[in-house]
């Protein structure tokens, strides 16, 4: 199977899916001497879990990350201060599948042969054939997402000690919007929300901040943790503190469910997306992603500009449509309403607008970057359906069964934030290196 990697100096590989013993991320070109630790990876990937709300699946897979290389297992020379520091090898990161019991795999079975509508079923099917990993979608469930969240977290890290801070939140869903906040307003707001999110996170907090993992431990012991884990995933998710609506505001001005900097449009949001699920059906939404402290420079002509490699953001499930800046709304403008003019105040480049989002001719202006995503509904709901017998082609009917979200857009706007990290960051280190040859040349 091809299209499972991405980059040309920040890479990435990912391996696994739904239902399968777990998942990969392995990422080429992570530069060494950088701490990275299975909880601050987790601190990322507990956004996008399922089973942490009511409006997510109720599958309750933890998203436990182990990093299996790419770090030293002690100092290189005895006081040499570089124990699990990355050592610029391939890093890897192993997400194990917990909760994933017979139950559930005789779910999918009882309708594998049964494509769902929405879903890549029919086409993984004619592609694969019988073989196909269709137990829980496989590699084309929403479950390979943790993998980009993962791998975008490295990314991400490294940018935000460039100055580069990327950030994501939820724009719209089932027809409620956000209104237009002040950027930095927003990346605060989404610090706070990720800060509560690990505070109530009962793995994040049994885990890791009572080390029951910890970084030194070696591999096996690590998955030792993890079986014993594998048998208390109810225990654990009971005994973690309850969410106080009330409380979560006051201390941290933040919604409880949503990751939307408006408070009241984040409950009216949840209130609609609530109605919808009442019907057995699911709605959509808008993620946008920002990016603030960008330099100038990133993108290529061409093949590889800089919005270009953004909208392979099609690649996440569930996605579809990316714009940048201004998007479809351009085609309504004159071109003097589109163009941001600009002018000089103080020595220092300004635009009048942002229209671009960020990127004039595939490269970015330096600008804040701005990108939305299109989210559409979960295609599993709890509706009959007409479909086919895939062995048979006989007409049937298809009564979802499954475990499903009731929507997706509240846990897409984390995997669209390390997605966006990744690009940013493979195309940091090919300016980087135009920039150094360049230098080394005599040129400006």
């Amino acid at each position: 199977m091809l299209g499972c990697h991405t980059g040309r100096n920040f890479q990435v590989s990912v391996a696994g899916g739904s239902y399968q013993d777990g998942l990969t991320s392995m990422i080429h070109g992570c530069p060494p001497g950088m701490k990275i630790t299975e909880k601050e990876i987790y601190g990322d990937l507990l956004l996008r879990k399922p089973g942490a709300d009511e409006l997510s699946s109720p599958r309750k897979e933890p998203d436990l990350p182990i990093i299996y290389s790419g770090i030293n297992s002690a100092d290189t020379v005895e006081g040499a201060g570089n124990a699990f520091l990355t050592n610029a090898t391939p890093l890897t990161i192993l997400i194990p599948n917990l909760d994933r019991h017979f139950i559930h795999i005789k779910q999918y079975q009882d309708t594998n042969r049964t494509p769902r509508p929405g879903h890549a079923s029919y086409a993984t099917f004619m592609k694969y054939g019988q073989s196909d990993d269709a137990i829980g979608a496989g590699i084309f469930s929403g479950r390979y997402t943790s993998t980009i969240v993962a791998a975008g977290y490295v990314a991400k890290k490294i940018l935000g000690e460039l100055g580069i801070n990327v950030f994501s939140f939820v724009r719209e869903a089932a027809g409620v919007q956000c209104p237009e906040m002040d950027y930095e307003d927003i990346y605060q707001f989404t610090q706070r929300y990720k800060e509560m999110r690990k505070n109530y996170d009962p793995f994040y907090q049994q885990i890791y901040e009572k080390q029951r993992i910890r970084t030194e431990m070696r591999f096996l012991e690590k998955m030792a943790v993890l079986a014993e884990v594998e048998n208390e995933i109810d225990k654990i998710r009971a005994d973690g503190e309850e969410m106080e609506p009330e409380k979560i505001k006051s201390e941290y001005d933040v919604h409880h469910i949503l990751c939307c900097p408006d408070y009241k449009a984040a409950c009216e949001m949840v209130e609609a997306c609530g109605k919808i699920t009442k019907t057995g059906d699911s709605s959509g939404g808008i993620v946008e992603v920002a990016a603030t402290g960008m330099p100038t420079g990133l993108g290529e002509p061409v093949f590889s500009k800089l919005d270009a490699e953004l909208g392979k953001m099609l690649g996440i499930g569930a996605v579809k449509g990316v714009e940048i800046g201004a998007g479809f709304k351009a085609k309504d403008m004159t071109g003097h309403q589109c163009n941001d003019q600009i002018r000089s105040e103080n020595g220092k480049v300004v635009f009048d607008s942002n229209n671009a989002g960020g990127i004039t001719g595939g490269i970015s202006s330096g600008q804040n970057l701005i990108a939305r995503l299109a989210i559409k509904p979960t295609p599993t709901i709890d509706k009959d359906q007409h479909t086919i017998d895939k062995y048979t082609l006989e007409n049937t009917k298809l009564s979802a069964i499954t475990r499903r979200d009731p929507t997706i857009v509240g846990r897409i706007w984390p995997v669209a934030e390390n997605y966006t990290a990744i690009v940013l960051l493979d195309n940091l280190m090919s300016l980087y290196g135009q920039k150094t040859l360049m230098d080394n040349l005599g040129n400006s």
